[in-house]
């Protein structure tokens, strides 16, 4: 385990001389501290879609072809995927632009996630419309309390089930809850989605795989995997307690690059909070994540975590832990805790094919 260590991750920084560029971006954006996210929308405009459109030109074949999906494939899967899905996150939860500018807050999940494998309006009703609002509880329909937590096999199911059943999961809880408006948001992101990807295989089917297939599957993957991560250390004395049902990841290039995504705790405490003030509320707050015995890392991100769970790895988790106020007197006591965290939690509705 580790002491409480310095924090080094981003905090807004005001620019005191912008460029004539940013001048023009600040003109349209709510909040002048999202403005990295007009310039990685353009660096996605610009380097990804140029290179989806080639690989459906018909005289772009062979060598030349596989080249391209290959840097499509990095582009898309290494470079943009995690940028641009934590980008596509916080403008979810914060409008972007202005009102007298909204057409272009379609841009993003509209125009530019479904090269990302993201149907257009799914994201925002799962993740605000429920996500949130259950908080990972059981009516949460991507809840994790009921598998075990450091389980190849927990996680497989979990993936399955959500990538073949999820959306209808989401459609019927939204339904049921009466939320006609990302009701029908879902439905229809997803029927378009499914209608245009067909349509497209008819055009091409290798680039249509490579373009938005692959991606899709990969993101709804990597999705789960990182919704598996935060809520995997529950507390199941207290598990609608946000600092115990939540992971907080300190001091990893993932914050810089993925604005501030390690700080999942305070998130679900203000989905609001803007990604920069996220590393502050953490300093400010340390008693309460101290005293709720908050699960915290330092120097891991989620995919290091997991991939430790899956090989049940608690000694290089402990390793990482941040032991805030000195409590704990060993990894031993640390493990012990981590342990009971992962443990399947009892819900109303048995899942025991999918709690091994």
């Amino acid at each position: 385990m580790l002491p409480l260590p310095a924090n080094t991750d981003p905090l807004y920084i005001k620019n005191v001389a912008p460029s004539a560029l940013d001048h023009f971006f600040l003109r349209f954006l709510r909040d002048e501290r999202d403005l990295p996210f007009p310039y990685m929308t353009l660096k996605v405009a610009f380097l990804m879609v140029p290179l989806a459109v080639l690989l459906y030109i018909p005289f772009v074949t062979g060598w030349l072809w596989a080249l391209i999906a290959v840097v499509y494939f990095y582009l898309n899967n290494v470079t943009f995927k995690g940028p641009f899905g934590l980008m596509m996150h916080c403008s979810t939860h914060r409008t972007l632009y202005k009102k007298e500018y909204n057409g272009l807050n379609y841009i993003i999940p509209w125009v530019l996630a479904p090269f990302f494998g993201q149907s257009p309006e799914t994201y925002r009703a799962h993740h605000v419309g429920m996500h949130h609002t259950e908080n990972n509880l059981e009516d949460d329909e991507s809840s994790t309390m009921g598998y075990q937590r450091d389980s190849v096999r927990g996680f497989s199911l979990y993936y399955i089930r959500f990538l073949f059943t999820g959306i209808y999961s989401l459609a019927a809880y939204l339904f049921r809850r009466d939320r006609k408006k990302l009701f029908i948001g879902v439905v229809r992101g997803e029927l378009l989605f499914i209608a245009f990807c067909t349509a497209m295989c008819f055009v091409n089917l290798p680039a249509t795989l490579m373009v938005f297939i692959i991606p899709f599957l990969i993101f709804r993957l990597v999705a789960m995997a990182g919704n598996w991560v935060q809520h995997t250390f529950i507390c199941p004395d207290d598990p609608e307690n946000h600092f115990k049902s939540s992971i907080t990841c300190i001091n990893v290039a993932f914050n810089h690059r993925c604005w501030n995504d390690g700080y999942h705790i305070s998130h679900h405490i203000d989905p609001t909070m803007h990604w920069t003030e996220h590393p502050l509320y953490f300093r400010e707050h340390l008693a309460d994540f101290a005293n709720n015995q908050a699960v915290v890392f330092a120097g891991q991100n989620y995919m290091d975590v997991f991939f430790k769970l899956m090989r049940k790895r608690y000694d290089l988790l402990a390793q990482h832990f941040v032991d805030i106020d000195g409590r704990y007197g060993s990894d031993e006591e640390v493990i012990a805790m981590l342990k009971r965290r992962t443990a399947r939690v009892p819900t109303r509705v048995s899942i025991p094919a999918i709690a091994a």
